[in-house]
């Protein structure tokens, strides 16, 4: 949980593959028993995740401390809680209440845990654009909502 929380928190605008993933690869290495969204808080406290992830960028080390409080006081521990955990409107929104998580965010972390969900991205806006559809909305253009229905395009 603890690659997840920071996958969620540092990946964005940065090359996966050569900046994030490596990062991720060796936090895992480093702290195992941050498998649980408890014992990434435990590291958390005990640690640096700015040097256990030699990335120095303090506003994604607060949203990974963000996310981990609020999954924590929700009594989200696993992959498994937070794929549950995700399917109800009200966390999906104390999600993105975190600074630096908005819809696509929430989409991508779902993701993470296997739910199988569209993060509308920048590539997919452009796609619909070329399609003719004007509603460019987040909500209009992902095609997996929190209740489970097809969303609806143009």
């Amino acid at each position: 949980m603890g690659a997840v929380i920071c996958d969620a928190s540092f990946h964005a605008r940065r090359k996966y593959e050569s900046t994030i993933r490596p990062r991720l690869v060796q936090l895992q290495s480093a702290w195992p028993d941050a498998a649980t969204v408890r014992g990434f808080q435990a590291r958390l406290a005990a640690e640096d995740l700015a040097a256990a992830m030699n990335f120095n960028a303090p506003g994604r080390v607060a949203t990974a401390h963000a996310i981990t409080e609020l999954l924590v006081a929700r009594g989200v521990d696993t992959r498994d809680d937070l794929h549950s955990w995700l399917n109800h409107q009200q966390n999906r929104a104390a999600l993105r209440a975190v600074r630096g998580i908005g819809p696509k965010s929430v989409d991508y972390i779902g993701n993470l845990v296997g739910r199988s969900q569209v993060a509308v991205d920048v590539h997919l806006r452009a796609f619909a654009v070329d399609a003719g559809i004007t509603d460019l909305r987040y909500e209009a253009l992902s095609v997996f909502q929190p209740d489970g229905q097809a969303g609806q395009l143009g």
